[in-house]
């Protein structure tokens, strides 16, 4: 995790070191916050990704699949963030910062039931956490003190940890087990975000909103680790509401 900080750190340097005149004035803020996340459609997600493989698994005798019944939305998540803020004058910007969020989804297979518990479903609880580690370049419209739409883009290395926990069907011997399948990696890709700031009274403190939209996709370890999909998008647009303190 402390190589994954250093590496955003750096880029971001390099981005600032471009962007940022020589006789700017630096301000330091932080800002915290929360917002909502909707993951990336079913129709528009990597090819490979487990949630999809999930959800179209083929016929495992006529008239019945192995599919999962859940949707893409339940992953819909409400993640909290923290971002350190370095202005230089009132109109550039580089943030480095981090969030969090944690979703569990349950499950079910949609044709398949459990003839030796009187028909019971097979339930299964997916889960899918995620920290992303992001640094970006702020380009900011007004004044310090006043309102500032802003917009910018960066890169983000994503944590993630994504289970699939519960009782599972062989489609070969249509037996019924009970399992845990679990991935985890780093996923590294890229953000674009836009938003307003606005004063409380001051040039110290703002309330921010912004929309949000990250790239990226892990690595599940497919077949080899039980998974039907090798991969994991993780992609997806977020409305954040932050609380700025300038210092």
């Amino acid at each position: 995790m402390m190589r994954v900080w250093v590496r955003v750190a750096c880029l971001s340097f390099c981005l600032l070191g471009v962007a940022v005149p020589a006789s700017a004035q630096v301000v330091h803020s932080v800002t915290m916050g929360a917002g909502i996340f909707w993951p990336r459609g079913f129709d528009s997600r990597v090819e490979g990704d487990v949630l999809v493989a999930n959800k179209t698994q083929p016929e495992v005798f006529p008239g019945a699949t192995a599919s999962l019944d859940f949707e893409i939305s339940d992953f819909r998540a409400y993640p909290i963030f923290g971002e350190w803020n370095i202005g230089f004058g009132h109109h550039i910007e580089v943030s480095i910062g981090v969030g969090y969020q944690n979703k569990n989804v349950d499950s079910r297979y949609k044709d398949l039931v459990n003839t030796e518990q009187n028909d019971a479903d097979i339930l299964q609880e997916l889960r899918l956490r995620m920290i992303p580690i992001s640094g970006t370049v702020k380009f900011l419209g007004g004044q310090v003190g006043g309102f500032q739409p802003y917009g910018g883009a960066g890169i983000s290395a994503v944590n993630f940890h994504y289970t699939e926990t519960g009782d599972f069907v062989d489609p070969s011997t249509l037996e019924i087990f009970a399992d845990k399948f679990t991935a985890n990696g780093t996923a590294f890709g890229a953000v674009i975000f836009g938003g307003l700031r606005m004063p409380l009274g001051g040039d110290v403190y703002a309330l921010q909103v912004e929309g949000r939209y990250l790239f990226g996709n892990g690595n599940t370890g497919g077949t080899d680790a039980g998974f039907l999909g090798d991969k994991i998008d993780l992609s997806g647009g977020s409305l954040n509401f932050g609380f700025l303190i300038r210092f």
